[in-house]
Order: structure tokens, then C-alpha cells, then sequence
């Protein structure tokens, strides 16, 4: 009992130092969304890393592995990790070039200067809002991890977790989600490879042996049994397409836009991915639970239920306080873009006056956390599908105008590109409430398919037309 409430606070007081410390660093709006440039680049990497890998990566998909075998891990932890390092490879420069060049401050604000307007800039400010959808996942996840830690109900977890991040991000912004985001980066890298070879002892008759009871096609890098994992398209391509399309999230790209300087970027990079690696680690918990013996258990429960029987309710605080602050990590960067986008993108567009922007964005935030608070109280049944449903909707819209106006210097016509994010949007929605398409890795990929073509079909008709009108002048003149 001294041992779990000493580490509790010792995690609470440290949490509180660094977000006031950051508190002191922001005076303004863009102070609050982005920072000033004076964040070292590895500490950018872990932060990002730290964001990246939340209560889906710590305590949800090690459920879908416990469920569905290697396929799962294949598809969380090779196809999405290589997701994540091409994204980064192919975008990064060249978005933070243009974003510090025109001194955007959100992914909306992006999407404004590079194609100058306002409506599809609305357009993305508004549907950036189904990351409350993950908010709720993270919230709920974390609820679990509090009943461990405490003998309470879940929603007093809700509400104890809810108060606890929204205040320190309320105190400094994004300067407090990054210092915060770096101690429990460290935090999470110690217990995952703990935990990772800690549970080897499960594979020491081998890997595919130990996996084999379980079924015919669980040890299997496609399971035709699954209604997620069944094909190569279902595993590899939508595991890659999405994770690279999900990198596109406003908590996610625009850390990018706190890197000062071309040369840290390479830094950057490297910790970035080497950390979501060793994250990707967590996903062994799946198979160990199920090589432990764990039985009839709830998915999206097993890690807290596999940390109880392995460690023990007094042992395991450690490890539960380091799975909390996983899920914090990308909460509070999720809140600091969202309350942003809205002030940034949506208030302030038609008020011209920024006077009370910082002000604003902490309001917006009490108003996000509600919102979020009462979903989380009634939650579907399987809020990991709940969550992916709604973020990768949002990366099926944000493919094409990002990657594309990235890569490209090239002028689109913004209605085009309106009624192609609008278009990836509906497809995947589509797709995965009607179209039987469980896994919304696989509609939201279709739904960026089907944006893509309409992209490129539209840029030949364009280059048709173009030549076209060149051929009809040069046959005037020599007419």
C-alpha cells in the first residue's frame, strides 16, 4: 500500500513540475499549439513516439492479438510500424518546410495556406473531431487501469483520470504535453522491455509450437478464421495504408512543425521509430496472456487482467501507472490539437482578433472533456472497433489533400480536393457500418483507394484538357 501510493505521487508531483515548467514557457496561441522552437529533436522523437503509441497500442491491440494470433501482431506491429517509418520519410521535410514557411499551427491552418481556403479548411477543422472518438478509447482504457490500481468504480476512474490530464495540459499547452510526453516515454520503454522479456519464458518450446494449440490458423500470419485478419490485403496493405494515413492526425503531423531546423530532422526520424518499435513490443502481452492460461476474459480487458496474474494486485502498480501514462500521452496531445483547431480554425477565421485565443483554447478543452466524458460513461461494445472507426474515417479524408499537397508543389483546385477527402470520408463509413466490412483498417483504406483514383483521374482529365487547349492554339497560329 506505502509502495503504490509513494510511486503514485511521485508520478503525479513530477507530472504537475513539468507542465508548470511549461506553463511558464507559453504566452501565446501559437506558444500553446506548437511551441517556440526550442525543443530538442530527440525529445520531439519521444514525444512523438509517445503520442503515437497510446492505450491502443499498451492496453487495446494486445487484446486483438489475444483474439486473433499472429495475424494481429503482424498487422499492428510490422505492417503498421513500416507504415509509420515511410510516412515519416517521405513528409516530414518537405510539411515542416511549408508549414514554418507560412506559420501554420494546425493541420486545418495547413490545409488553409496550401489551398487557400477557407471552406475545406472548415471542412477538416470539423471532422478533426472525430479524434474525440479516440479520447474516449484512451479515457475508457485508462478507466480500467485505475480500477486496477484502486478499489474503485469505473466511473470514479473516468472522472479521477479526466481532472488529472485536462489540468496539466490546461497549464502549458503543448509545452506540457511534451515534457510530460518525454518522462513517460521513458517510463513506457522500461516496462514494455520488461514485460516483453519477462514473459519469454512462455516461448521456450518454441514460438509457432507454443502457438500452435490454439488453432490451426492462430500461429498463422493470415487467419481465414478472423473476421479482421483473414486476408494478405487485410493484414499487410490496409495495416500499412492506414498507420501511414493515420500519421496525417493533427496530434500526431504537426509535432513536426516544433522541429527548428532540416538538420534535426534525420534525429527526429530515428527516435521516433526505434521508440514505436520497442512500443510495438507490448504486443507479446496477447500471446502471453493466452500461453498463460487466460481464459473467457473481456479483449479490450486482457492486459490489465494478465498484469494481475502474473504480478499480483501490489507488485503490478508500476507497471499499471506506466500503462496510464501511455494512454495520457497521446491524450493530452490529441486535446492540445483539437482545443487549437478550434479557436485557430473556426473561431478566429471570423473574429480577426487573437486577444483571448489562449484563453479560448483552455474553454474549448473543459468543452472537448465533457463531451468526451459522458460518450465514455455509455460506451459501445468493442471501443477499440468505436474508436478506429472515427480515426480512420479522418485519416481516409486527409490522404489525399496532405500527402499529395506535400509531395507536390503543384496548384489543386480546392473543390476538388474538398469532394475528395469528403469522398474517402463517406467510403469508408459506408463500408464499415453497411458495407460488412468489419475491420475499419480495410474500409478506411478502400475509402483512400477510391480518393486516390478520383485524385488521379482528375489530374489527367486536367493534363487532357491542358494539351488540348495548347494543341488547338499552336494550329491557330500556324494557321
Amino acid at each position: 500500500m506505502i509502495l503504490k501510493y509513494s510511486l503514485l505521487t511521485a508520478f503525479v508531483c513530477i507530472t504537475y513540475f513539468l507542465s508548470y515548467k511549461g506553463m511558464k514557457k507559453t504566452k501565446d496561441l501559437k506558444g500553446f499549439a506548437i511551441g517556440n522552437k526550442d525543443m530538442n529533436p530527440y525529445l520531439i522523437g519521444l514525444t512523438m513516439a509517445a503520442s503515437i503509441s497510446s492505450t491502443a497500442t499498451f492496453v487495446i491491440n494486445p487484446g486483438f492479438v489475444y483474439t486473433h494470433g499472429l495475424s494481429a501482431f503482424f498487422h499492428y506491429g510490422i505492417a503498421a510500424s513500416l507504415g509509420i517509418l515511410v510516412a515519416f520519410v517521405l513528409m516530414t521535410k518537405k510539411f515542416r518546410s511549408f508549414g514554418d514557411a507560412k506559420g501554420a499551427l494546425t493541420i486545418p491552418d495547413w490545409i488553409y495556406h496550401r489551398y487557400q481556403s477557407r471552406q475545406l479548411s472548415l471542412f477538416f477543422a470539423f471532422i478533426n473531431l472525430l479524434s474525440v472518438t479516440f479520447i474516449v478509447l484512451i479515457l475508457i482504457g485508462c478507466s480500467f487501469l485505475m480500477m486496477n490500481l484502486f478499489d474503485i468504480s469505473q466511473t470514479t476512474g473516468l472522472t479521477i483520470v479526466l481532472l488529472f490530464v485536462f489540468s496539466y495540459v490546461l497549464m502549458g499547452g503543448t509545452y506540457s504535453h511534451a515534457y510530460t510526453n518525454a518522462f513517460q516515454g521513458f517510463m513506457m520503454i522500461f516496462i514494455t522491455l520488461f514485460l516483453f522479456i519477462h514473459g519469454l519464458k512462455f516461448f521456450e518450446g518454441g514460438f509457432y509450437e507454443s502457438l500452435a494449440p490454439f488453432g490451426e490458423h492462430f500461429a498463422r500470419a493470415i487467419n481465414p478464421e478472423s473476421n479482421l485478419y483473414y486476408s494478405f490485403f487485410s493484414v499487410f496493405v490496409s495495416g500499412f495504408i492506414i498507420t501511414f494515413a493515420l500519421m496525417l492526425q493533427p496530434h500526431i503531423l504537426t509535432k513536426v512543425l516544433y522541429i527548428k531546423q532540416d538538420k534535426d530532422i534525420k534525429k527526429f526520424i530515428i527516435t521516433t521509430v526505434v521508440s514505436v518499435l520497442c512500443f510495438n513490443l507490448m504486443l507479446f502481452i496477447g500471446f502471453y496472456a493466452k500461453l498463460a492460461g487466460l481464459d473467457g476474459i473481456a479483449q479490450d480487458k486482457i492486459v490489465k487482467e494478465y498484469i494481475i496474474f502474473q504480478y499480483g494486485t501490489e507488485y503490478s502498480v508500476f507497471i499499471t501507472l506506466t500503462l496510464l501514462a501511455a494512454g495520457l500521452s497521446t491524450l493530452d496531445g490529441i486535446l492540445v490539437a483539437i482545443s487549437t483547431m478550434v479557436v485557430k480554425d473556426i473561431y478566429l477565421p471570423f473574429k480577426n482578433s487573437e486577444g483571448n485565443a489562449l484563453k479560448l483554447s483552455r474553454y474549448t478543452l473543459v468543452v472537448v472533456g465533457l463531451i468526451s466524458y459522458v460518450i465514455a460513461l455509455y460506451p459501445p461494445q468493442y471501443i477499440g472497433l468505436f474508436a478506429q472507426k472515427g480515426v480512420y474515417g479522418l485519416a481516409a479524408a486527409s490522404f489525399v489533400p496532405i500527402f499529395f499537397g506535400t509531395i507536390f508543389h503543384k496548384e489543386f483546385s480546392a473543390k476538388s480536393i474538398l469532394f475528395i477527402a469528403a469522398t474517402g470520408l463517406a467510403t469508408h463509413l459506408y463500408l464499415n457500418i453497411w458495407g460488412g466490412f468489419t475491420n475499419p483498417a480495410v474500409s478506411a483504406t478502400y475509402g483512400i483507394f477510391t480518393s486516390t483514383a478520383i485524385f488521379v483521374l482528375i489530374q489527367l482529365v486536367n493534363y487532357a484538357m491542358k494539351r488540348t487547349t495548347i494543341k488547338q492554339q499552336e494550329e491557330r497560329v500556324s494557321s
